[in-house]
């Protein structure tokens, strides 16, 4: 989503934490390696850089998605901000994405350098830290924020007004990530949400309906429909994890991608899009 929007970084920063940042637009969205003597590689998910572009930055931003708590990224993190603040000879931020508050603050956890006074404190994000967006306008303002937002609320009081919001969001991103929004909340929500969704969906017209509706197979439909229905949601699956591979610049050779487009498991397919979210190099994909 990050890579989508690259305001949306600074934009929850702001929002979420309160930071002071340099205003103005992203001018640099990379995913940095930081190589070294040593032969490990160092990549991050994302970095968003602020200012403008050949002056010098005024502000770095490494982004890391973590579906679980994972103790390396101790060592890890610290060299990544120091790394990237003498590349670019700029204060440099952590934010790290997280599904739920407990991972968040797994996460969070203080990270003790050994020098004096120095203790770097991750700053995690998760859906229950954005109040919920019930406001159709604002949420196609930054429909990445509608997205990241709506499990937290979707079964709460005010679920219905953000489902139709973040209908309304994944219609106006449908043209470039519409369909990879879709596919990551149905990996989220309840099955009662997902049915609401659905209907929502279908009953607004949205262009993306067929490509949503096709992932979900009915109860009691003939057997031969209900297996190429399952056949569209296992395809639909494997794009979307292609996607994300693409996304954070992993390149996956021949033999994987013909093995991932040709599963028709969606429960290994799903396992396999969130493993992708958090992997280093397709090596780690079908372990």
């Amino acid at each position: 989503m990050v890579r989508a929007r690259p305001q949306l970084a600074p934009t929850l920063l702001r929002a979420v934490f309160g930071l002071d940042l340099p205003e103005g637009e992203v001018s640099s969205l990379n995913s940095e390696s930081f190589t070294e003597t040593n032969p490990a590689e160092l990549r991050c998910d994302a970095t968003v850089m602020l200012g403008e572009q050949g002056k010098g930055f005024a502000h770095g931003i490494i982004v890391e998605s973590q579906m679980r708590y994972d103790n390396h990224k101790a060592f890890s993190w610290p060299a990544y901000l120091a790394l990237l603040r003498l590349r670019h000879e700029c204060p440099v931020t952590l934010l790290v994405m997280c599904p739920d508050q407990k991972t968040a603050r797994a996460c969070a956890a203080p990270i003790r350098m050994g020098h004096p006074g120095w203790l770097l404190k991750p700053l995690t994000f998760h859906p229950g830290l954005i109040p919920p967006i019930t406001d159709i306008d604002q949420a196609c303002r930054l429909p990445e924020l509608a997205v990241l937002s709506t499990p937290a609320y979707a079964d709460g009081p005010h679920g219905e007004d953000v489902l139709a919001s973040v209908a309304a969001a994944i219609e106006v991103a449908a043209r470039d990530k519409g369909n990879v929004y879709s596919e990551y909340l149905e990996g989220v929500l309840s099955e009662t949400a997902r049915k609401l969704l659905e209907e929502i969906v279908k009953t607004a017209g949205y262009t993306w309906q067929s490509d949503f509706a096709k992932s979900h197979i009915a109860q009691g439909k003939a057997e031969g429909r209900a297996e190429g229905r399952a056949e569209g949601r296992a395809e639909g699956e494997a794009d979307a994890l292609l996607v994300v591979l693409e996304a954070r610049g992993i390149a996956v050779p021949h033999d994987v991608r013909e093995r991932v487009m040709g599963c028709t498991d969606v429960e290994q397919l799903k396992g396999w899009l969130k493993r992708a979210v958090v992997i280093d190099n397709v090596e780690e994909l079908l372990d």
